[in-house]
């Protein structure tokens, strides 16, 4: 039975060869931060409040001048996929039947063209800025045709890091598929059989660019050997000269850094540690949250990811600020075990916990979370 994000995490570990779960599921180094970013919610309390009418409670918010109708979006991750056929399209069709933003990773297997022809709502394009700035622009346009409605740069990859899971895995590299793997593949058929019926994997948003091969292997080694690791708050000025719409600076924890970003053009920030899986070691993102909403909140959007598996992070989130929350293994792991009616059920899950929380503190509208939070948030 599932009624939570962790039995679908249980779903999706049962469904996946092992090499695909980890890569999901694990993080950097010891991955010390992705436990914190869940357990610093735990120093974040409620207290109820009693005899409030809430029997009209309002879920929807208004993110980057749209409304939606719930605080949530769906991250930029990659190889999604590879969980599901055409993974990135399920994912992007559930978001939209939910009336949330979704949004297309640089990385996915799934194109932004092929999205856009498989969906009727805007959505979000995030972006990894490769050294030939000629393709980062290529992809800033067909970002702009395909008329998504925001661009997300992401900024917390100083370099590559090491996720050992995928490591000893032998994930991402040009070996990835051995022996070892195969067998893997085998002990999955529900997998196996469906992603043998589906279209040949490949980074779409890559395919048809010059040097970057025809496979999988081939694909995903030129784009890590072309991500630009000199990227720097001037190469935020060229993409805010490209890019006319709405721009989102994602993987903030510093209030210092979140004010640059407003200063360089930023609409929003995203308050993110890319889930624990760039720098081990680093503050959990809620610890981070407050900082950052006091310097920049009343200039641009803050947003928040980073460990959110119950709908009562989400509500502690917003009470500290965030405009909305992002949301990535929680709505993975769904699509990983069943495809759109996966993520459907993911959102719902997170849906029913956030509204049963905000009537228990006594708030009918969760975009008065953050003002009214002295009522009923105490830290532990």
């Amino acid at each position: 039975m599932i009624v939570n994000i962790g039995d679908l995490r249980e779903a999706a570990r049962r469904r996946l060869p092992r090499f695909l779960f980890d890569y999901v599921d694990g993080a950097a180094y010891d991955e010390k931060t992705m436990r914190w970013n869940e357990e610093a919610f735990d120093r974040v309390r409620f207290r109820h409040r009693v005899l409030v009418d809430v029997s009209a409670r309002r879920l929807g918010t208004t993110v980057l001048g749209a409304e939606q109708a719930l605080p949530l979006a769906l991250a930029p991750t990659g190889f999604a996929g590879l969980l599901w056929p055409q993974g990135e399209i399920a994912a992007a069709r559930a978001a939209e039947t939910a009336g949330i933003p979704y949004c297309l990773s640089t990385a996915s297997i799934c194109s932004i063209e092929e999205v856009r022809a498989a969906t009727t709502a805007p959505f979000w394009f995030q972006l990894y800025v490769t050294k030939d700035r000629g393709i980062a622009k290529e992809l800033i346009q067909r970002a702009d045709a395909a008329g998504c409605s925001a661009l997300l740069l992401t900024v917390d990859i100083a370099m590559r890091t090491n996720r050992e899971r995928d490591t000893r895995n032998r994930f991402i590299t040009r070996s990835a598929i051995g022996v070892s793997s195969w067998v893997d593949m085998a002990l999955h058929p529900r997998w196996s059989l469906a992603m043998l019926r589906a279209p040949r994997a490949r980074f779409g948003n890559f395919a048809g660019i010059a040097g970057v091969g025809r496979g999988l292997m081939s694909q995903g080694a030129f784009v890590a050997a072309n991500t630009d690791f000199t990227l720097n708050w001037k190469d935020l000025d060229w993409i805010r000269g490209q890019w006319k719409r709405k721009l989102v600076v994602k993987g903030v924890c510093a209030a210092e850094d979140a004010e640059r970003a407003a200063d360089g053009g930023a609409d929003a920030v995203v308050v993110s540690n890319h889930g624990g899986r760039q720098l081990d070691g680093d503050i959990p993102t809620i610890a981070a949250l407050p900082s950052v909403v006091e310097r920049v909140g009343g200039r641009i959007e803050v947003l928040f990811d980073s460990g959110i598996r119950r709908g009562q992070q989400v509500v502690k989130a917003l009470a500290l600020g965030a405009k909305a929350c992002l949301i990535g293994r929680a709505f993975l792991y769904g699509l990983a075990s069943a495809g759109t009616p996966g993520v459907t059920q993911a959102l719902d899950i997170l849906k029913h916990e956030i509204d049963s929380t905000i009537a228990h503190v006594g708030v009918t509208d969760v975009r008065e979370l953050a003002q009214r939070r002295e009522e009923f948030l105490v830290s532990a």
